[in-house]
């Protein structure tokens, strides 16, 4: 049975959707895209968003990562266990602090790093055609600064 799209107005009564409403239909739609055209690489988006994260964050150690990806202690443990029975990372004790682990991406890890962001480009640009490049462009912008200006203070 083919899914329904979900209304654009929720209450009929707003001028138009809430701010919280369109983010959530539009991360839940991506999360299906990216999803399913990454099932066949043998990867998860979470599973790639953590190998690109700890690509970028080089020396970070598990907790910092968790931060970053906005998933708590216990599920990054679980994804890290995961990528690691895979063969994509190597944990190693923090150079500074032996209560902490590094993890760092394998050889492995760095071709289906290479492999999903390929897939991930493509779901992006498929995602985002309707706008046309200049106004992709400029939705990420906007979200990325909306972001940034409002982390919490260290």
């Amino acid at each position: 049975m083919p899914t329904q799209d979900p209304p654009l107005r929720p209450s009929g009564t707003d001028p138009a959707p809430r701010l919280g409403y369109l983010l959530k239909h539009a991360s839940l739609g991506y999360l299906e895209l990216t999803s399913t055209e990454l099932e066949p690489v043998g990867i998860t988006p979470q599973e790639w968003a953590a190998l690109n994260c700890l690509d970028e964050q080089h020396g970070l150690s598990q907790k910092e990562v968790a931060e970053l990806l906005g998933i708590d202690r216990t599920t990054m443990v679980a994804l890290i266990d995961q990528l690691q029975t895979q063969g994509w990372v190597e944990r190693r004790p923090h150079h500074s602090d032996r209560r902490k682990n590094t993890v760092t991406l394998t050889k492995d890890g760095h071709q289906m790093l290479r492999t999903g962001a390929n897939v991930i480009d493509e779901c992006e640009r498929r995602f985002l055609a309707a706008l046309g490049e200049p106004a992709a462009e400029q939705l990420k912008t906007a979200l990325q600064t909306v972001i940034v200006a409002n982390r919490p203070s260290p």
